[in-house]
C-alpha cells in the first residue's frame, strides 16, 4: 500500500513539472517568434528594413530603429526601380519612388544654381532613367493615368535638359515646365520631406515660374550667379 501511495505522488510531482514546462514553452514562445521577425530600418534611410544587426545598403549603418507594423504592411505595397548601372532591383514603397524622382530633380536643380550646364545634363539623365525605371503597377489605379501624364511630360522635359549639355538657357526653359511637372507630383502623391516651392518672377521671359527646393535660403536656378538671391519662397510643401 506504501508502494501505491508513492507511486501516486511521484506521477502527480510529475504531471505538474510537465504542466509547468508546457505552460513556459507557450508563453515565451511568441515573444521569440515575434523577436526574430520583427522589422528594424536605418535612421539615415528608413526604408531600408532588416533583421535587428544587419546594416543599411546605402550608408552601412546598424538597424536599429523598430519598424511599426503599419509601415511592414506599407512596405509590401511595393513599387520597383531598376538602377541603370547594376541592372539589381531594389524594392521599395511608392511614396519613395517619389521621393527618388523629387532628389534627382533636385541635383539638376543645384546644378543650374551654379551655372554648371554638364552636370544639369547629367542630372537630366539620370531624372529620365528614374522616370523609367518606377514600374506603376504598384500605383492606385484612380492616381495612375494622372501619373503617367504627369511624367510623360517630365520625362521629356529631362530628356531635353540631358541633350543639352553647353546650352545652360535651354535647359532653363525646360526647367520651367520640369518644375511645375514636380509640382503636380508632389500636390498629388505627397512626401515625407520637407520641401518649399519658391518662385522667381523674372523667369521666363518675365512670366514668373516656380522651382522646388529643399532649404530656405534663396538660391535661383534660373539666373544663377547672375541673379542668385532672386525670388521668394511661395510655400512650404
Amino acid at each position: 500500500m506504501k508502494n501505491i501511495i508513492l507511486s501516486s505522488i511521484a506521477c502527480a510531482l510529475l504531471f505538474t513539472a510537465c504542466y509547468q514546462k508546457n505552460k513556459q514553452t507557450e508563453t515565451t514562445n511568441p515573444a521569440s517568434a515575434k523577436s526574430s521577425s520583427e522589422l528594424y530600418a536605418c535612421s539615415m534611410h528608413p526604408e531600408i528594413t532588416g533583421k535587428k544587426g544587419e546594416t543599411c545598403s546605402k550608408c552601412g549603418m546598424e538597424l536599429t530603429e523598430p519598424v511599426a507594423e503599419t509601415q511592414e504592411n506599407e512596405t509590401k505595397k511595393t513599387t520597383t526601380i531598376v538602377t541603370p548601372k547594376s541592372e539589381t532591383k531594389v524594392v521599395i514603397s511608392s511614396s519613395v519612388a517619389i521621393d527618388e524622382i523629387v532628389n534627382s530633380y533636385l541635383k539638376l536643380k543645384n546644378a543650374l544654381i551654379k551655372d554648371d550646364s554638364k552636370g544639369a545634363a547629367n542630372a537630366g539623365k539620370k531624372l529620365y532613367a528614374t522616370f523609367n525605371s518606377v514600374n506603376t503597377s504598384s500605383i492606385n489605379p484612380k492616381l495612375k493615368a494622372e501619373y503617367i501624364e504627369i511624367t510623360d511630360d517630365a520625362k521629356e522635359q529631362a530628356e531635353h535638359i540631358g541633350d543639352n549639355a553647353g546650352k545652360i538657357d535651354h535647359q532653363r526653359e525646360h526647367f520651367v515646365m520640369l518644375s511645375k511637372d514636380i509640382n503636380d507630383l508632389l500636390k498629388t502623391f505627397g512626401t515625407k520631406q520637407k520641401l518649399y516651392q519658391d518662385y522667381c518672377p523674372m523667369a521666363d521671359e518675365g512670366k514668373g515660374a516656380i522651382w522646388i527646393s529643399e532649404t530656405k535660403e534663396i538660391k535661383n536656378p534660373y539666373y544663377g550667379s547672375n541673379m542668385l538671391t532672386c525670388g521668394s519662397i511661395k510655400k512650404t510643401l
